[in-house]
C-alpha cells in the first residue's frame, strides 16, 4: 500500500484534486463522505500568505473529519515559498503540496504554477527550499511539460524525488493544452515504471467512470488516481470506482433524494464556513451539476440562483425531490466540466 511520509493510504487511493474556487472545506466534506481518500486545499499563493491576505489565510482551514488532507501552495520565489511553508506548518495539515501545474495565464506567466515547467532547475530549487523549511511530507502536482517539445516529466520526477519529495501527481497534459484534447497517460506510465522511482505516482486527467479508472490502473500501473472535474456535483464517483474495483459491478446511480441530500449538506456547510452571503452566493455554481440530467430542471435552477436564505433554497430543493420522485438517472460517463479559467489540476 502506498504511503506519503507517515500517511498510510489504501491499496489504490483515490485523491480529490485541488481546484481553485471548488475544493473548499464544504466541497471536501461531501467528497470525503463519498470515498475520497486524500484531499487538498485550493491552491494558495505564497505571497498572499506572507502578506496575511484574508482569502489566502482562510484557505488554510482544515478539519479533523477530512484528514488526511494536504495544503497546496504556489509561487515562483524560493524565499517566499519557504516562508509560506513555515506558515502552513503551524496549521498542522498532513502534508504540503507544491503546485507546478496550474496553466492559467495570470499564474503561469508570473513564473508560478505551470510557468515553472519552463525552467526545471528553478523547479528543483523551489522544491528544495520548501522541503528544507517544513517538517511536513512534501508532494508535487505538475504536468507533462510546458508544450509538446518539452515533455520533461521523466527528468522532473527523478530530480524531485532526489531532493526529498514523498509523492508526485501528474496531469496528463502540457501547459499549452490547458484542458483541451485528451490527457496522455503514456508518460505517466513511463515515470511509474522507471526503476529509479520509488515514491508513489498518482495519475490525473479525464477519469470520468469506474471503467476508465480500472483500465488506467491496469495499463499504467500508477499507485492511485487523482480526480478533479468529474467530482464536481458528483462526489459519488469515488465510491463508484471503489465498488467497481472490488466487485466488477456498478453501484446504483444516486437517486434524486441522494443528490438533493448531498447538495443540502454542501449548502449548509458552505453557509456555516463562509457566512450567509458568500456561502449562498458561491454555492450557486454547484446546483446545475447536482441536478444535471433532470428534464426541465432549468426553471428550478433559475430560481435557486436568486434565493438568499438557506430555508428558501431547502424548500425549493424539497419541491424538486417531490416532482422528480422515482426519476431514473442514466448511468453514463460523467461530462467533464470545462474550468479553463480555474485550476482543476
Amino acid at each position: 500500500m502506498p504511503s506519503i511520509g507517515h500517511i498510510q493510504l489504501p491499496e489504490f487511493p483515490l485523491l480529490l484534486a485541488p481546484m481553485e474556487d471548488v475544493s473548499d472545506p464544504p466541497f471536501r466534506a461531501v467528497c470525503k463522505d463519498k470515498g475520497a481518500d486524500l484531499m487538498y486545499t485550493e491552491f494558495i499563493s505564497s505571497e498572499g500568505l506572507i502578506r496575511d491576505a484574508i482569502k489566502s489565510r482562510q484557505k488554510l482551514d482544515v478539519f479533523d473529519y477530512e484528514k488526511p488532507v494536504g495544503v497546496q501552495i504556489f509561487g515562483g520565489d524560493e524565499e517566499s515559498l519557504a516562508l509560506a511553508a513555515q506558515i502552513v506548518d503551524v496549521t498542522n495539515p498532513d502534508l504540503l503540496d507544491i503546485n507546478f501545474g496550474c496553466p492559467v495565464k495570470k499564474v503561469a506567466m508570473k513564473g508560478a504554477g505551470a510557468g515553472v515547467l519552463k525552467d526545471i532547475d528553478l523547479m528543483v530549487r523551489l522544491t528544495s527550499a520548501v522541503v528544507k523549511s517544513t517538517k511536513l511530507p512534501v508532494t508535487v502536482k505538475t504536468r507533462l511539460g510546458w508544450d509538446e517539445n518539452t515533455k520533461n516529466i521523466e527528468e522532473v520526477a527523478e530530480r524531485l524525488q532526489d531532493i526529498g519529495i514523498k509523492a508526485l501527481a501528474i496531469h496528463g497534459r502540457t501547459r499549452t493544452q490547458m484542458y483541451k484534447g485528451e490527457a496522455d497517460w503514456t508518460l505517466i506510465g513511463k515515470v511509474k515504471s522507471n526503476p529509479r522511482i520509488t515514491i508513489p505516482i498518482f495519475g490525473n486527467g479525464d477519469i470520468d467512470s469506474p471503467e476508465k479508472a480500472v483500465e488506467y490502473r491496469n495499463r499504467y500501473g500508477i499507485d492511485g488516481i487523482m480526480i478533479g472535474r468529474a467530482a464536481i456535483g458528483y462526489p459519488w464517483i469515488f465510491d463508484e470506482i471503489k465498488h467497481f474495483i472490488k466487485t466488477g459491478t456498478h453501484l446504483p446511480a444516486p437517486t434524486i433524494e441522494d443528490r438533493v441530500a448531498v447538495c443540502k449538506k454542501h449548502l449548509h456547510r458552505s453557509f456555516e464556513w463562509k457566512g450567509p452571503k458568500v456561502g449562498i452566493f458561491e454555492m450557486r455554481r454547484h446546483y446545475a451539476n447536482y441536478l444535471k440530467g433532470l428534464p426541465g430542471i432549468k426553471e428550478y435552477r433559475n430560481i435557486l440562483v436568486t434565493l438568499m436564505t438557506v430555508e428558501e433554497i431547502d424548500a425549493v430543493l424539497d419541491e424538486i425531490v417531490k416532482k422528480y420522485n422515482g426519476f431514473e438517472f442514466e448511468k453514463t460517463p460523467i461530462e467533464l466540466i470545462n474550468y479553463h479559467e480555474k485550476c482543476p489540476l
